[in-house]
This record gives structure tokens, sequence and C-alpha cells, in this order.
């Protein structure tokens, strides 16, 4: 497998490691706040194992629904996950983004956690699976994009981890 990680973010959360492992794997509490601000999450399927799928729908406040999935690669609770997210239907098939015909199909996310003193730094890192040279220019040229959507989830996470203390 062939991966170029493009993109790192790294975000502290006042909360402990455990709380925010289980946000990130629990159907009920990641639809709680993964996505885009004002869309709605689903979760159809969450098979926390290696070769396990997250299989999930998004709901825009004007009504279109996208699928997506996660499959899991590695999960040492509760300090790393990861797995490979992509596009799909409604049974989990692998689809090319509505957005973009050369979108990469499969982009690979390191997510790390290491808690000290009761707050837990998370370490996200993602990139393009066998990607082509023209899905890496496709990613790379709406990183910025991508950058500020996982800051919208992460604060999204962050009022999540709030209210549960």
């Amino acid at each position: 497998m062939s991966v170029t990680y493009a993109l790192e973010i790294t975000r502290e959360f006042a909360a402990p490691r455990d709380l925010v492992f289980k946000a990130w794997t629990e159907p009920e509490r990641l639809a709680k706040w993964w996505g885009p601000k004002g869309f709605t999450l689903e979760v159809k399927q969450l098979d926390l194992r290696p070769g396990g799928m997250f299989l999930g729908s998004q709901r825009s406040p004007e009504g279109h629904v996208m699928w997506g999935k996660f499959v899991y690669q590695e999960i040492t609770p509760p300090e790393k996950l990861v797995y490979i997210q992509s596009f799909s239907d409604e049974e989990g098939n692998t689809i090319r983004a509505p957005f973009s015909p050369v979108w990469p199909l499969e982009i690979l996310n390191d997510l790390t956690l290491i808690e000290h003193e009761g707050k837990t730094t998370v370490t996200f890192k993602g990139g393009p699976v066998n990607a082509s040279p023209e899905e890496l220019q496709a990613f790379e040229g709406m990183k910025p994009m991508v950058q500020e959507g996982f800051k919208g989830t992460f604060d999204q996470l962050d009022a999540y981890l709030a209210e549960q203390r």
C-alpha cells in the first residue's frame, strides 16, 4: 500500500483519552459530532475490529445525503486508530466522490491520542492510498478546504466532549 501523508492536524482536548477514543469508536457518540457543521450523521454499521467497517450517511441542511465508510486497519485502545476512508453507496461499496471524478478513492487516516494531565492531544494524519498523479493533485488542491473541514469537525468534537464532563 502506497500512502502519501499530505495532511496533519494536531489538537488538544480537555478530556481524558479514554473518552476521546470512545467518541471516535462508539456509534452513538460518533453520531453526535462527526462531519461538517450543520450535517447529521446516521450510523448504519460500526464493526470495530481490524477489517471491520463503519458505514454511515451524512445529511446536509438542504437534505443532500452522502454515504461513507471507514475500513479499520489498526485499533489500539485508547491510543491509536488507523482506517481507510472512502465515499460509498448504502451497501458499503466504494464509489467516487460526488464532487470530483479525480478525488482519491481511498484516504488512509492515522489517529494517535496522547493523554497528559487529563487532557488529550490528538494527532490526525491523512493521505491518499495508491493514488494516481491526478488524484494526488486533486487532494493537494483541496487540502486547505479539507483542513478547514476537519477544524469544524474537531470543534464539534470539543463541544461534545465538554458536554460529557
